[in-house]
């Protein structure tokens, strides 16, 4: 492959699929972040904390339990600790949608594109992309033969790095492409400086105290190692019919599930489960290994040590017929994941552990079938359904309270364990019609039906006696307090739209749309069975969530395409925005609907290629956003008293009027690409990304002490390639100011008194902490 030389011709065009077609982004009437294979390769995009990093206005936060990740875009995203609770911000690979938040484990490498869509995506991307879609498409055969290695190590967590591509025609007819990543971690991001602890146990059926001590975890954390596998097949007999089978797999593996969970702000300065513990924003974690004699009672518990096993297996089968007057398109999908964990679960090294593990699988069979023309007139259609077949099946196992019951020998140190599975089916029709009015003029509608039935049970099989007061036995015969709960759930929806866009010239696109979205109710598996909850049937199940607003905008291109400025302005009004809280207080897990809230707001953004410095591209992109609560009735975060709002005879609170989770009302990007020809041949690259966040509280229950003040952080690569493109060194650097935030929150659990009374005192807060600096040298062949 020969390098390109480097022109002063302007802006290169994109193209990208938001609609289900291939536009010009320029083109397209919506919010469109575009990022192409070549820049996913400069920064080394490989997955969606990475990706995350380069836009202004979303934030991903890695969890250890319950979903496994919380995803904001424009203040609206889903928190973390359930696992039943779906994505707002939709994740879509190769057309497939994955919504569970545990995405976040899978590896996205060897990619084409990846497009974020901002705002409701019910039309085109399906259930659940009530605040945006993250859209990941995986690079294809190539037309002839073509070969990639590339070997890559970064200094800071000593991880080394392989990736290796082969790909081209097998046949006229048949072209494959084979696509392995392989990671290995031998440091680490964060540093464990917790102690070793005594965790004295109490026998509650012979009175005796057993002495046993709790190690610390690994000191360098998460330890990760991860191997990727896909294999695509393409076949194409003629010009009309092309079918595409791509077979991918992943294992992960870290060294403990909660490695980003950091005491950062406590009342007082200090963790109210170990005094000695200082509280700061730093990338300094306290956690311990389970006690021998605990471990030994708890399935999946891996000797104690806390831990992280990930691995999915999936396959996607496409097949495009193009017609003179339309094409039909069906993908298929089957997908699986598995995820088993051990984590040290008040992430706070004390005398009082608590100890958990978990194994949770998810498999999904989809299918959609759609059908698009492309008539020659003004009128044109889209009209397609879809079909979705779910299962989770969900285990968990919990030891703390410093209690042993001996008379039950297989689960003498637990406390608890639980039991949950959702068996979930999905039809949702859809269609479009667009309309020329006249050449400049198009009108577009739509709308979508989605029918969906959730049929669940929940179940804490075991419960140490001492402890039934806390977690509600399933032998249970209080009709307040069932033993196991089940919920079959029915949920329909109609989510329409309608879009006119008018391109005054070819250089200008200007659109006004009104949209909505629909993001399913279900059953919260990971919920607890509180026995101090007054309604505990009501803790695990939800309704759906539904925005409706309005977009404005226009796209412009300017001076012979050297420039690009658009802008775009919208507000959109949700009514059951879904959110998990958890009670540390009383050890509840609560699964509940804000009334309503509503975000707006303006994204700007902009390219120029100067004129005279051929390569030279900069661009920056700015965002307002107003994400607030109108009236809703929330649980009180913990320590809440009455003068910040919480009642203290229900311990409610009204937050109108307060903002969402993770909602900075600035947030900017900024940065330059920079290729040019030196030393007789070679070509030299620099890139530079800076990232601008206010300030937002991380909680969503509007907890002050959760605040995460404002940032920036900045990455910057150079590389070095030879003039034939088949050798290339880089140096990528991440977060080089080193800059701690968090983008999500979990209360310490066990901590925070007094919620309602005067006398409150805040939980500790424990943050999902980002990944420090990381500097990466990467050397790459191609053939």
């Amino acid at each position: 492959m020969a390098a390109e030389p480097a022109t002063d011709q302007g802006l290169e065009e994109i193209t990208v699929t938001a609609r289900k077609r291939t536009e010009n982004i320029q083109d397209v009437p919506a919010v469109v972040n575009a990022i192409t294979a070549e820049q996913i390769q400069k920064f080394d995009l490989t997955s969606i904390e990475k990706v995350a990093a380069e836009m202004p206005d979303f934030s991903v936060g890695r969890a250890s339990n319950g979903s496994g990740a919380q995803l904001t875009l424009r203040g609206i995203g889903t928190s973390s600790t359930s696992i039943g609770v779906e994505q707002s911000v939709a994740t879509i690979v190769d057309g497939v949608y994955y919504g569970q938040g545990r995405v976040i484990d899978e590896g996205f490498f060897d990619l084409a594109s990846i497009e974020l869509l901002e705002g409701p995506q019910a039309l085109f991307f399906g259930k659940n992309a009530t605040a945006g879609v993250i859209s990941f498409t995986t690079a294809d055969p190539t037309d002839k033969p073509e070969y990639m290695a590339r070997l890559g190590y970064e200094f800071g967590s000593e991880q080394v790095l392989g990736e290796a591509v082969a790909s081209g025609p097998i046949t006229d007819t048949l072209s494959l492409r084979l696509a392995v990543r392989g990671t290995d971690m031998f440091g680490g991001y964060y540093t464990n400086e917790a102690t070793t602890q005594p965790y004295d146990v109490l026998d509650i059926a012979t009175g005796r105290t057993v002495h046993t001590v709790a190690p610390p975890a690994a000191t360098d954390e998460p330890g990760e190692d991860q191997f990727l596998g896909r294999v695509t097949a393409v076949w194409k007999p003629d010009s009309q019919l092309t079918a595409t089978l791509k077979l991918a797999g992943d294992q992960q593996n870290f060294n403990n599930s909660s490695w980003n969970y950091v005491m950062y702000n406590c009342v007082g300065g200090f963790s109210h489960l170990n005094p000695t513990i200082p509280c700061a924003a730093n990338f300094v974690v306290h956690q311990n290994d389970a006690p021998a004699q605990v471990a030994a009672d708890m399935p999946f518990s891996d000797g104690g040590a806390p831990y992280n096993n990930y691995v999915s297996a999936s396959g996607t089968g496409t097949i495009k017929y193009v017609m003179d007057e339309a094409t039909l398109t069906s993908i298929t999908n089957y997908s699986w994941n598995r995820d088993r964990w051990l984590c040290a679960c008040n992430f706070q090294s004390s005398p009082t552990g608590t100890w958990a593990t978990e194994n949770s699988s998810w498999r999904a069979l989809s299918e959609e079938a759609r059908v698009l023309t492309t008539f020659d007139g003004p009128l044109n259609a889209m009209a397609g359904v879809y079909y979705q077949s779910t299962k989770r099946v969900f285990h968990q196992y919990i030891a703390f309270a410093n209690l042993e019951d001996s008379a039950f020998p297989s689960e003498a140190f637990l406390a608890t364990t639980k039991a949950s599975a959702t068996n979930g089916e999905t039809v949702s029709p859809f269609a479009q019609i667009t309309y020329k009015v006249i050449p400049s003029v198009e009108l577009a509608a739509g709308a979508r039906y989605t029918y969906e039935t959730k049929d669940s049970f929940f179940d804490q099989p075991y419960n140490n006696p001492a402890l039934t007061g806390i977690f509600t036995p399933a032998t249970s015969t209080d009709p307040a307090h069932p033993g196991i709960i089940t919920a079959n759930q029915g949920f329909t929806n109609w989510s329409p739209e309608a879009t006119v866009t008018w391109k005054p010239t070819d250089d200008v696109t200007t659109y006004a749309a009104y949209k909505t979205g629909y993001k399913s109710g279900g059953f919260s598996n990971s919920g607890i069975n509180s026995g101090f909850s007054p309604h505990p049937a009501q803790d695990f199940v939800f309704r759906p969530e539904v925005p409706r607003g309005f977009e404005l905008g226009i796209k412009t291109s300017l001076l012979d395409n050297r420039a690009r400025l658009n802008l775009d302005l919208y507000k959109y009004h949700y009514q059951n925005l879904q959110v998990d809280f958890f009670n540390s207080p009383t050890f509840a897990f609560i699964t509940t609907n804000a009334g309503s809230a509503t975000t707006q707001g303006v994204d700007l953004t902009g390219e120029y290629a100067p004129p005279g410095v051929p390569g030279l591209t900069l661009h920056a992109a700015l965002n307002y956003n107003d994400a607030k609560y109108g009236h809703v009735n929330f649980p009180c975060f913990a320590g809440e008293t009455p003068a910040q709002g919480c009642n203290g005879l229900t311990s409610r609170q009204d937050l109108v009027g307060q903002p969402l989770a993770m909602a900075p009302k600035w947030s900017a990007a900024f940065g330059f690409n920079y290729e040019t020809e030196v030393m007789g041949g070679y070509n030299l690259g620099t890139s530079f990304e800076g990232k601008y966040s206010d300030s937002y509280l991380a909680s969503a229950f509007g907890a002050p002490n959760s605040e995460q003040g404002s940032y920036v952080t900045i990455d910057a690569a150079v590389r070095l390639t030879t003039a034939d493109d088949q050798w290339e060194i880089a140096l990528i650097g991440k977060n080089l100011t080193d800059q701690f935030f968090v983008t999500g929150v979990v209360d310490g659990p066990s901590t925070g008194s007094g919620t309602g009374t005067p006398a409150g005192v805040p939980a500790d807060q424990l943050g999902f902490g980002n990944v420090p600096r990381t500097v990466m040298l990467q050397v790459t062949w191609r053939d």
